[in-house]
């Protein structure tokens, strides 16, 4: 029997926080999603981290192969965006249902 290909591991830890994710999502009570819904912005901070990680890949390693560069340049890139978008977006939402219970000056 030979050896398991290091990506079918990665693959099977993904499936299985896909299925662990999707379980604590459903098993929260209503009134706990807002909390919930904040700590998927520092979720996205530790995405970021790991997109400018990816983005400096050439600094780390010293590789200079340019189809493994721009493919990291590019999906680092794209996941910093689409994180920031995660992170604003939330802090928007946040501060538009803080303000919702804010007393109104008459």
């Amino acid at each position: 029997m030979g050896a398991v290909d290091p990506l079918m591991y990665k693959f099977a830890i993904f499936i299985l926080a896909i299925f662990i994710g999707y379980y604590v999502i459903w098993s929260v009570t209503p009134a706990l999603h807002t909390p919930l819904m904040s700590v998927t912005n520092a979720i996205s901070s530790v995405i970021i981290v790991g997109a400018l990680i990816a983005i400096g890949t050439e600094f780390i390693d010293g590789q200079t192969n340019p189809s493994n560069f721009f493919i990291a340049k590019g999906l680092g890139f794209f996941a910093v965006i689409l994180a920031s978008i995660n992170i604003f977006g939330g802090f928007y939402v946040t501060y538009r249902m803080l303000s919702m219970y804010k007393k109104k000056v008459k």
